[in-house]
This record gives C-alpha cells, sequence and structure tokens, in this order.
C-alpha cells in the first residue's frame, strides 16, 4: 500500500467537509487504517483501499477503524463484497464504529470471513 492518501481535502477535515484518509498499518501487519467518514463522498477511495488490501491479502487482513466517525450501509457491503471474494482466510476489523456490527449482522448473519474486534 503507499502513502496515506485523503479523499475531500488534505488530511484536515474543514468544517462542513467530508474526507477519508486511508493508510498502512504499522508494524507489518496486512491491513489499513481508516480516518474520518465512508459515504457516498469518499466510497471511491475506500473501495480502491480495500482493493488494495484484497490484493495483498494473506491469511488474516486488518481494517482498523477507531478513528472513523461514520461508515453507511454501502461502505459496509463493499467491505463485506471484499471479504466474501477473499480466496480464503479473513478480514478482522478492529474498533469500527457501531453501525457496522449492525449493518454485518442485519444483511450478512453468519458472515464468518469477517471478525469484528471492538
Amino acid at each position: 500500500m503507499d502513502a496515506p492518501h485523503a479523499v475531500g481535502g488534505t488530511g484536515q477535515v474543514a468544517p462542513g467537509k467530508v474526507a477519508l484518509e486511508v493508510s498502512p498499518l504499522p508494524g507489518g501487519r496486512c491491513g489499513i487504517r481508516a480516518r474520518g467518514e465512508i459515504s457516498a463522498l469518499t466510497r471511491p477511495s475506500w473501495e480502491q483501499a480495500l482493493s488494495e488490501l484484497a490484493r495483498q491479502h494473506a491469511e488474516v487482513s486488518y481494517v482498523e477503524l477507531s478513528d472513523v466517525a461514520f461508515v453507511d450501509v454501502a461502505g459496509v457491503s463493499a467491505l463485506a463484497v471484499t471479504a466474501m471474494n477473499l480466496p480464503g482466510g479473513r478480514v478482522v476489523v478492529e474498533h469500527p464504529p457501531p453501525q457496522l456490527p449492525r449493518v454485518l449482522e442485519l444483511f450478512w448473519p453468519g458472515l464468518d470471513r469477517i471478525e469484528v474486534a471492538l
């Protein structure tokens, strides 16, 4: 994964603006860290980051979301579809916003390719 990139700004969120910054995880873990919001405005960047994650996927990939304030249903859907299309293994989602596990359970109950770590 390349250097962090932001949508909707330079990584600094101005009032009334929506931004998403995605960067690789430090320490050699396969995965990404997202910061901001995952919504219609930032979805292209989110989907690009998930595509890159899938290309680099090993047995376990991590998605760290502690700095994500909101993720819409389409953003959760993109994550679920990415996990379902992996050749094997799983995606561990760390510290997601509260709506993410609820949406997963509602639309993809029993999806064992995603583990949510609160």
